[in-house]
Protein backbone atom coordinates (compact mmCIF):
# COMPACT_ATOMS: atom_id res chain seq x y z
CA UNK A 1 0.00 0.00 0.00
CA UNK A 2 1.44 3.20 -0.96
CA UNK A 3 2.19 5.37 2.11
CA UNK A 4 0.00 8.15 2.93
CA UNK A 5 1.12 11.77 2.64
CA UNK A 6 -0.43 15.12 3.87
CA UNK A 7 0.55 18.23 1.68
CA UNK A 8 -0.63 21.80 2.05
CA UNK A 9 -0.95 24.51 0.12
CA UNK A 10 -0.72 28.07 1.47
CA UNK A 11 -0.13 31.77 0.85
CA UNK A 12 -2.38 34.74 0.49
CA UNK A 13 -6.06 35.81 -1.01
CA UNK A 14 -5.62 35.13 -5.26
CA UNK A 15 -2.28 32.80 -4.79
CA UNK A 16 -4.11 30.06 -6.70
CA UNK A 17 -4.21 27.38 -3.93
CA UNK A 18 -7.25 26.07 -5.24
CA UNK A 19 -6.70 25.81 -8.88
CA UNK A 20 -3.24 24.24 -7.85
CA UNK A 21 -4.68 21.82 -5.91
CA UNK A 22 -7.21 20.21 -8.56
CA UNK A 23 -3.95 20.31 -11.29
CA UNK A 24 -1.83 18.39 -8.29
CA UNK A 25 -4.32 16.19 -7.10
CA UNK A 26 -4.71 15.39 -11.24
CA UNK A 27 -0.99 15.18 -11.59
CA UNK A 28 -0.64 12.44 -8.80
CA UNK A 29 -3.72 10.61 -9.52
CA UNK A 30 -1.55 9.67 -13.04
CA UNK A 31 1.09 8.11 -11.39
CA UNK A 32 -1.33 5.69 -9.39
CA UNK A 33 -1.49 7.62 -6.37
CA UNK A 34 -5.33 7.78 -4.75
CA UNK A 35 -5.90 11.34 -3.33
CA UNK A 36 -8.17 13.37 -1.33
CA UNK A 37 -8.41 17.07 -1.89
CA UNK A 38 -9.83 18.76 1.42
CA UNK A 39 -9.59 22.40 2.37
CA UNK A 40 -9.50 24.69 5.91
CA UNK A 41 -11.81 26.28 7.53
CA UNK A 42 -13.63 22.72 6.71
CA UNK A 43 -12.71 19.69 4.71
CA UNK A 44 -15.47 17.43 7.17
CA UNK A 45 -18.94 17.76 8.16
CA UNK A 46 -18.35 19.52 11.54
CA UNK A 47 -15.76 22.11 10.06
CA UNK A 48 -17.86 22.87 7.34
CA UNK A 49 -20.46 24.30 9.63
CA UNK A 50 -17.87 25.77 11.62
CA UNK A 51 -16.47 27.48 8.28
CA UNK A 52 -20.00 29.42 7.71
CA UNK A 53 -19.64 30.40 10.89
CA UNK A 54 -16.03 31.92 10.40
CA UNK A 55 -16.71 33.35 7.08
CA UNK A 56 -19.89 35.45 7.20
CA UNK A 57 -20.95 38.09 8.90
CA UNK A 58 -19.64 41.46 9.84
CA UNK A 59 -15.72 41.99 10.42
CA UNK A 60 -16.23 42.06 14.41
CA UNK A 61 -18.67 39.31 13.97
CA UNK A 62 -16.07 37.34 16.29
CA UNK A 63 -13.65 38.27 18.77
CA UNK A 64 -9.92 37.53 17.75
CA UNK A 65 -9.42 35.31 20.49
CA UNK A 66 -13.05 33.63 19.60
CA UNK A 67 -12.27 33.05 15.84
CA UNK A 68 -8.90 31.45 16.72
CA UNK A 69 -10.96 29.07 18.78
CA UNK A 70 -13.60 27.97 16.39
CA UNK A 71 -10.28 27.79 13.64
CA UNK A 72 -8.77 24.72 16.05
CA UNK A 73 -12.35 23.40 16.69
CA UNK A 74 -12.51 23.16 12.69
CA UNK A 75 -9.04 21.93 12.56
CA UNK A 76 -9.81 19.26 15.28
CA UNK A 77 -12.24 17.15 13.53
CA UNK A 78 -10.95 17.97 9.91
CA UNK A 79 -8.21 16.00 11.34
CA UNK A 80 -10.28 13.68 13.19
CA UNK A 81 -12.60 12.40 10.70
CA UNK A 82 -10.92 13.42 7.22
CA UNK A 83 -7.05 13.86 7.17
CA UNK A 84 -5.86 10.75 9.42
CA UNK A 85 -8.45 8.05 8.24
CA UNK A 86 -7.31 8.67 4.47
CA UNK A 87 -3.52 8.53 5.38
CA UNK A 88 -4.11 5.69 7.20
CA UNK A 89 -5.96 4.19 4.06
CA UNK A 90 -2.76 5.30 1.96
CA UNK A 91 -4.03 8.13 0.65
CA UNK A 92 -2.38 11.33 -0.14
CA UNK A 93 -4.30 14.51 1.34
CA UNK A 94 -3.61 17.74 -0.52
CA UNK A 95 -5.41 20.59 1.41
CA UNK A 96 -5.83 24.42 0.73
CA UNK A 97 -4.72 25.65 3.90
CA UNK A 98 -3.88 24.07 7.30
CA UNK A 99 -2.56 25.52 10.64
CA UNK A 100 -0.36 27.92 9.11
CA UNK A 101 -2.95 30.16 7.66
CA UNK A 102 -4.10 30.44 11.20
CA UNK A 103 -0.63 31.40 12.11
CA UNK A 104 -0.49 33.83 9.49
CA UNK A 105 -3.88 35.32 10.00
CA UNK A 106 -5.35 34.58 13.42
CA UNK A 107 -2.04 36.18 14.33
CA UNK A 108 -2.11 39.51 13.27
CA UNK A 109 -3.69 40.56 16.03
CA UNK A 110 -3.79 40.19 19.72
CA UNK A 111 -2.73 36.25 19.72
CA UNK A 112 0.49 35.48 19.36
CA UNK A 113 2.09 32.91 17.11
CA UNK A 114 2.68 30.69 20.18
CA UNK A 115 -1.06 30.78 21.24
CA UNK A 116 -2.27 29.57 17.99
CA UNK A 117 0.32 26.82 18.03
CA UNK A 118 -0.68 25.44 21.56
CA UNK A 119 -4.64 25.33 20.11
CA UNK A 120 -3.30 23.37 17.61
CA UNK A 121 -1.35 21.02 19.94
CA UNK A 122 -4.38 21.13 22.15
CA UNK A 123 -7.14 20.64 19.46
CA UNK A 124 -5.00 18.19 16.82
CA UNK A 125 -2.02 16.99 18.64
CA UNK A 126 0.33 19.32 17.07
CA UNK A 127 -0.50 16.76 13.10
CA UNK A 128 1.56 19.07 10.94
CA UNK A 129 1.96 18.51 6.93
CA UNK A 130 5.16 16.48 5.76
CA UNK A 131 5.55 19.04 2.99
CA UNK A 132 3.85 22.64 2.53
CA UNK A 133 4.18 24.19 -0.71
CA UNK A 134 3.39 28.25 -0.37
CA UNK A 135 2.62 30.25 -3.33
CA UNK A 136 4.35 33.22 -3.64
CA UNK A 137 2.77 36.60 -5.48
CA UNK A 138 2.59 40.37 -5.03
CA UNK A 139 -0.12 41.58 -2.94
CA UNK A 140 -1.46 43.42 -6.58
CA UNK A 141 -1.29 40.63 -8.67
CA UNK A 142 -3.18 38.98 -5.95
CA UNK A 143 -5.69 41.56 -5.56
CA UNK A 144 -6.12 41.93 -9.33
CA UNK A 145 -6.71 37.55 -9.52
CA UNK A 146 -9.58 37.93 -6.38
CA UNK A 147 -10.85 40.51 -8.17
CA UNK A 148 -11.79 38.49 -11.22
CA UNK A 149 -12.46 35.93 -9.07
CA UNK A 150 -14.98 37.31 -6.74
CA UNK A 151 -15.55 41.05 -8.12
CA UNK A 152 -16.82 42.95 -5.18
CA UNK A 153 -18.03 40.08 -3.31
CA UNK A 154 -15.56 38.72 -0.43
CA UNK A 155 -15.36 36.78 2.63
CA UNK A 156 -15.06 38.70 6.30
CA UNK A 157 -11.31 37.72 6.66
CA UNK A 158 -10.54 38.22 3.25
CA UNK A 159 -12.14 41.72 3.14
CA UNK A 160 -9.43 42.44 5.24
CA UNK A 161 -7.30 45.97 4.54
CA UNK A 162 -4.00 45.85 2.75
CA UNK A 163 -1.85 45.98 5.79
CA UNK A 164 -3.86 43.09 7.58
CA UNK A 165 -2.80 41.06 4.01
CA UNK A 166 0.78 42.28 3.90
CA UNK A 167 1.22 41.32 7.63
CA UNK A 168 -0.10 37.84 6.28
CA UNK A 169 2.37 37.38 4.07
CA UNK A 170 4.98 38.58 6.00
CA UNK A 171 3.95 36.11 8.51
CA UNK A 172 4.42 33.24 6.19
CA UNK A 173 7.48 34.22 4.71
CA UNK A 174 8.95 33.96 8.41
CA UNK A 175 7.37 30.57 8.80
CA UNK A 176 8.89 29.49 5.64
CA UNK A 177 12.39 30.63 6.78
CA UNK A 178 11.98 28.64 9.85
CA UNK A 179 10.92 25.67 8.88
CA UNK A 180 12.65 24.99 6.02
CA UNK A 181 12.45 20.94 5.77
CA UNK A 182 8.36 21.48 5.89
CA UNK A 183 8.11 24.48 3.85
CA UNK A 184 8.87 25.07 -0.49
CA UNK A 185 8.74 28.37 -1.68
CA UNK A 186 6.86 28.63 -5.38
CA UNK A 187 6.90 31.38 -7.41
CA UNK A 188 3.27 31.43 -8.48
CA UNK A 189 3.48 33.87 -11.21
CA UNK A 190 2.33 33.20 -14.78
CA UNK A 191 -0.15 30.89 -16.10
CA UNK A 192 -1.66 27.85 -13.88
CA UNK A 193 0.23 25.11 -16.17
CA UNK A 194 3.35 26.99 -15.58
CA UNK A 195 2.92 27.16 -11.55
CA UNK A 196 1.96 23.47 -11.51
CA UNK A 197 5.42 22.54 -13.17
CA UNK A 198 6.79 24.56 -10.42
CA UNK A 199 4.75 22.39 -8.25
CA UNK A 200 5.43 18.64 -8.97
CA UNK A 201 9.13 18.71 -8.50
CA UNK A 202 9.42 19.65 -5.11
CA UNK A 203 7.34 16.60 -4.48
CA UNK A 204 9.32 13.96 -5.79
CA UNK A 205 11.43 12.77 -2.92
CA UNK A 206 8.10 12.11 -1.22
CA UNK A 207 7.05 10.18 -3.91
CA UNK A 208 6.94 6.03 -4.14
Amino acid sequence: MTQGRFITLEGGEGAGKSTQIRALAAALRARGITVVETREPGGSEGAEAIRTLLLTGGADRWSARAEALLFAAARADHVEKTIRPALARGAWVISDRFLDSSRAYQGQGELTDADIVALHRIGSEGFLPDRTLLLNVGLSEANERTRKRDGELTDRIGGRNIEFHRGVSRAFAHMARDEPARFRIIDATGSPDAVTARLLPQLFDLLP
